[in-house]
């Protein structure tokens, strides 16, 4: 039954034929269907704070305190008025994240302890707090505020963290203390969300559940037509029982690429395949739509 209904939705949204959103430097781009905002490699907390705490971002400056400013550099040019903006976005929808994983990726790479780690989560957590807010105050009515993922359940984890110790894992072979590090990130930004939803009652904010989505695709894999033998194994990548090294990813010369990505959930250790993403956009769409309270 759930299954019939998330392949519904998938066909349907297919019909509509919605376009990629155009990166926002793209200068030639049309933002008719609206922007992205995103930077590959960025982080909740701008570089100055995280280099306090002894961590190096290494891919990218444009936190997500820049990717706003962006944002806002758009709307001024879109917007005659203040009025105009909250017209324009009236019907818009804003997706603030999901962001904040980068931040503990780089620390735990770093050599931080967990505990270390988990003592960041509320200041991230309030950075993206304070991120709705703002999109709040230029007129947003619906945003959507992703979570983290089961971290423990992914290659790139999976192989910079194997133990012997057979008590780490849980009975899927995942990582538990990964897990639960998202699961505590998690209830943060739900507690975070609760409170944005008392302060802002004329805002619809919903909870992107990335983790369940996740944990549902992985949990079904094999019922989905996804290779039950591959399930935390990288489709490009080389090395080691998750098919991933840090020191040779996919792009690297010589690292091969599977022949059968879509039957594959993990892409290059870090990212999923293209048909892993598909199913769980359908799974959040299942999930966050009714909550956003549109009218069609």
């Amino acid at each position: 039954m759930y299954l019939n209904a998330l392949y519904s939705i998938i066909s349907q949204l297919r019909q509509l034929a919605f376009p990629f959103l155009n990166p926002y430097k793209n200068n030639e781009a049309n933002f008719r269907h609206g922007a992205n905002f995103a930077v590959a490699g960025s982080t909740a907390l701008p570089v100055e704070v995280l280099a306090g705490k002894n961590i190096s971002t290494m891919v990218t400056g444009s936190s997500l305190s820049v990717q706003l400013d962006w944002m806002f550099t758009h709307f001024n040019a879109i917007c005659n008025t203040d009025r105009d903006c909250v017209e324009k976005l009236k019907n818009s929808l804003f997706m603030v994240g999901e962001i904040g994983g980068n931040d503990y990726n780089y620390a735990l790479f770093q050599g931080k302890t967990i505990e270390e780690v988990q003592s960041m989560v509320p200041d991230v957590v309030r950075a993206i707090k304070e991120a709705v807010k703002r999109v709040i105050s230029y007129g947003a009515v619906r945003v959507v505020v992703p979570g983290n993922f089961p971290i423990g359940c992914m290659p790139i984890y999976l192989t910079a963290f194997q133990t012997n110790n057979s008590a780490a894992y849980d009975e899927h072979h995942c990582l538990k203390h990964l897990n639960n590090f998202s699961i505590y990130h998690n209830d943060q930004l739900k507690q975070a969300i609760e409170e944005l939803k008392r302060e802002h009652p004329n805002a619809v904010i919903v909870y992107g559940d990335y983790y369940n989505a996740f944990e549902w695709l992985f949990l079904t894999a094999p019922y989905l037509g996804f290779d039950a033998e591959s399930a935390q194994k990288a489709c490009c990548g080389t090395g080691g029982d998750y098919n991933f090294s840090l020191a040779r990813m996919c792009g690297a010369p010589g690292v091969p690429v599977c022949p059968n990505p879509s039957q594959v959930i993990s892409w290059d250790g870090v990212h999923l395949t293209q048909a892993a993403y598909k199913i769980m956009a359908g799974w959040l769409i299942h999930d966050i739509l009714p909550k956003l309270q549109c009218s069609v």
